[in-house]
């Protein structure tokens, strides 16, 4: 009942807050390598590593190592929990630190999927636990904030076309994120992620994806906003063992 209250309060007055507010626009590119590794027909390791970067001026945004193991428990329900470090150089483009703030996060998730007219829909739901190092202006404190996060995705994947051992996918999805801690009481909401992409598969085992992703996020003073736009490069991996 408080999630849905939540979502009314920030629908109905979502037009005076934004009056009130200061909101930067950047813009990004994401560029990531994502690896399945199988370990049985329902067990796989999955990883990852992404660099993120500010376009204008040309600026290192953060970089993301993610670890994971996911068991596909049936054929509609895959659950998933893991790690991942972020080395966070700066937020502002225009702002270079002379040090990287880190984040240590926990995460785990299920997610239902279900296939539609020829259409595969993943609802996720993920809750993280996340240990970021706290800092002044010059240097990294020794202490961390503690916070959980709430996230929701629901997404859609579809063929555009196939060819025996190819194809080329299309993906739409958005996702909504939720704070929970006594050090993000000002920002509860935290971001909305829309995202559309096109993958092209040379084969099952190895795909380039391409996409668009607009980020609008809440800042942690409460008050004012990150208005992102996105451009998403992924190389998907899959080391496909089990095949023999």
């Amino acid at each position: 009942m408080k999630f849905f209250k939540l979502v009314l309060f920030l629908v109905f007055t979502s037009p005076f807050l934004l009056a009130q507010t200061k909101t930067d626009q950047q813009t990004l590119t994401w560029i990531r390598y994502y690896n399945i590794f199988p370990l049985t027909q329902k067990w796989a390791l999955h990883s990852e590593f992404d660099n993120r970067s500010f376009v204008n001026p040309l600026h290192e945004n953060l970089f993301v190592i993610r670890l994971q193991g996911r068991y596909r428990a049936n054929k509609i329900i895959d659950l998933g929990g893991g790690f991942a470090y972020f080395n966070v150089n700066t937020q502002d483009p225009h702002a270079d630190p002379d040090f990287s703030v880190p984040e240590y996060r926990s995460q785990q998730d299920i997610t239902f999927i279900n296939d539609i007219a020829k259409i595969t829909f993943h609802n996720r739901f993920q809750l993280e636990e996340r240990f970021i190092q706290k800092s002044n202006k010059t240097e990294l404190l020794n202490d961390f904030s503690f916070s959980f996060r709430f996230r929701y995705r629901l997404q859609s994947t579809f063929d555009l076309w196939k060819k025996e051992k190819k194809s080329l996918k299309g993906t739409i999805s958005d996702e909504i994120m939720f704070n929970h801690g006594k050090d993000n009481r000002k920002n509860t909401f935290d971001q909305n992620r829309f995202y559309a992409a096109l993958r092209y598969h040379f084969n099952p085992n190895l795909g380039l994806e391409l996409g668009y992703l607009k980020s609008y996020q809440r800042r942690s003073s409460g008050i004012d906003f990150y208005d992102r736009d996105i451009i998403r490069f992924t190389v998907y991996h899959r080391i496909d063992r089990l095949k023999n």
